[in-house]
């Protein structure tokens, strides 16, 4: 439900959302009671064309959380101006927010500037998956960059791995290896054990898994990680990363 004058920007995607979700170590669904326009004196980093204001609202549900929130709760959040430059009211509108706890009871502090999202069924259930992943054990950790990269030619002309392993936020491993066998194409998957499994496929688009690689990977690996034994396998293991970035395409959707 959104209140009559809100006009909901645009849904955000499952990127936008997955770096919230990331971020924020409370995820709520709150219903709006009361907006109050903080006075510009008050908030002089905000443009004209935005206003903030102070938000007490009722949760609705909590969806991340360690510990539990009061029933109701307090905050602060920038929302563009309409066309004639008034103010949206927000009352009895429904919003996830991306917060985390306040430096006063029953006070949260958005994490971005975005971490107000308008609530749809659609965008309540893809957070709900997303925070299921992250807070799963064995959940993917944040990539850090790329430790060492390097690619073994097979007995086979055209035969070849290639692997690729990560330096990642907990020190848990992940890596990725390129298989290339001839008259075949090339095949790719991502471990996140010491134990490469040769027969696991790489992950699918909008899963947490494959938001950590496609939108925390360099563009191109470092010469430092490059450890292979000749510089013409060092190539080999650049044209196969560039494979994987491809594969995985833009952080974005």
């Amino acid at each position: 439900m959104h209140a009559q004058g809100f006009q909901a920007p645009p849904a955000l995607d499952y990127v936008a959302l997955a770096r919230l979700a990331d971020t924020a170590p409370v995820v709520l669904k709150v219903q709006v009671k009361k907006a109050t326009l903080v006075e510009a004196a008050r908030a002089p980093d905000v443009p004209v064309s935005m206003a903030r204001l102070f938000v007490e609202a009722e949760v609705m549900n909590l969806i991340r959380g360690k510990a539990g929130v009061s029933e109701s709760i307090r905050y602060l959040v920038d929302i563009p101006r309409d066309a004639r430059g008034k103010v949206p009211k927000l009352k009895k509108a429904q919003f996830l927010l991306f917060a985390r706890p306040g430096t006063r009871p029953g006070e949260v502090q958005l994490v971005a500037k975005d971490a107000q999202v308008p609530w749809t069924p659609a965008a309540d259930q893809e957070v709900r998956t997303i925070v299921t992943e992250l807070v799963a054990p064995g959940a993917p950790p944040a990539i850090r960059g790329i430790r060492e990269a390097l690619h073994v030619r097979g007995n086979l002309q055209g035969e070849g791995e290639t692997q690729i392993f990560l330096a990642t936020s907990t020190g848990d491993p992940v890596s990725i290896t390129v298989l290339r066998r001839p008259g075949l194409a090339a095949r790719w998957a991502v471990s996140l054990t010491e134990i490469v499994d040769e027969a696991a496929a790489p992950p699918r688009k909008g899963t947490l898994l494959w938001y950590r690689l496609a939108c925390s990977l360099p563009a191109q690996v470092p010469a430092r990680a490059l450890v292979s034994d000749t510089p013409a396998d060092n190539d080999l293991a650049r044209r196969d990363y560039n494979f994987v970035l491809e594969q995985l395409g833009p952080c974005r959707g």
